[in-house]
């Protein structure tokens, strides 16, 4: 249980560490990409993902009530990477952006392993 207590807290202060600066960072995206012309789906995705750590941070509270949650966290960490690794493989995406997809698809095996050694309610 201490295993999915603090794969959960550490995926939760991770998210929020790389998410939450990128509020602020619109403009140097765009130098570097082009212009949004849809900005609702940035910052929608950044909302959406910044409450997901919230899930996180209550997961590793109670990680034996919670666990049938756990799974879908796993999801949700590797759709992020499956996306991701798909736009680079298309040369639609940078490197850097690979590299914290890859991250989120590591936490979502070990939020796997966290689901098989937290016992069941």
């Amino acid at each position: 249980m201490r295993f999915a207590q603090w794969t959960y807290r550490l995926a939760a202060a991770w998210g929020v560490l790389v998410l939450a600066p990128l509020l602020f960072l619109r403009r140097q995206i765009e130098a570097q990409t082009t212009p949004f012309t849809h900005p609702e789906y940035f910052y929608g995705f950044l909302a959406v993902a910044l409450v997901f750590q919230l899930v996180f941070f209550l997961v590793s509270r109670d990680p034996v009530r919670l666990r049938p949650l756990m799974p879908i966290t796993a999801l949700e960490k590797w759709s992020w990477g499956a996306v991701a690794w798909i736009a680079f493989a298309k040369a639609q995406t940078q490197p850097a952006v690979v590299f914290f997809a890859t991250v989120d698809m590591a936490l979502g095996l070990l939020f796997l392993v966290a689901w098989a050694r937290t016992p069941k309610a």
